[in-house]
Formats: C-alpha cells, structure tokens, sequence
C-alpha cells in the first residue's frame, strides 16, 4: 500500500498550481491535471518493486530512506522520496523536481 504524508500533498499541490501559473508556457488545465495524475500514479507503483533505490543526495535523506527518480522530460527529473516498513508499505514523504529548491 502507498500513503502519502500532508508534506507530500502539498508538494503535489505546489507543483500543479506552479505549472497554471508558469508564464514561460501557457499550460492547460487538463495538461496540468494529467501531469499530476502521471506523478500519482508513479508513486502508487512503488510499493509491488522488488528493489528500492537508498536516497544518495544529502537533501533526500532528511526525507527518507528511499528514492524513486522519474524523468519527466530531457529537462525534468521528479525525484520521490519513501520510507518502507517491515511490510513494504510505502510512506511518501516528499516530491520533489530537479527545478525547485527543496526547502521551500
């Protein structure tokens, strides 16, 4: 099973309100929601993977334990940091892009 933390929720939310009000492109509503929905639906893949990726970067590892890299574009990287427990349920902690500043 995945959950996601309230930091994880908002992380998701940030990234869609940015992309509707990103001035370098003119995003649509249904483009933005169908973003979300892939980020989703990436996170909710994790927990049948039979090998979880330790976090490396010193920012992921205040996070967690766990990292899940998704390359969106030749420009975008959504980097997914998880805990595990014993039962391989999956805890997303955050969401983060290779865009933003992690403490934000």
């Amino acid at each position: 099973m995945v959950y996601f933390n309230k930091q994880s929720t908002k992380d998701i939310d940030d990234f869609v309100v940015g992309l509707l009000i990103w001035k370098k492109h003119d995003l649509s509503v249904i483009h933005v929601l169908k973003y979300r929905d892939d980020i989703v639906s990436i996170c909710k893949m994790l927990d049948p993977k039979s090998f979880h990726f330790n976090t490396q970067f010193p920012i992921h590892k205040r996070y967690g334990e766990k990292v899940h890299s998704y390359r969106r574009n030749k420009q975008t990287y959504w980097y997914i940091i998880y805990n595990l427990d014993p039962h391989v349920n999956v805890y997303i902690q955050r969401i983060l892009s290779n865009h933003i500043n992690a403490e934000t």
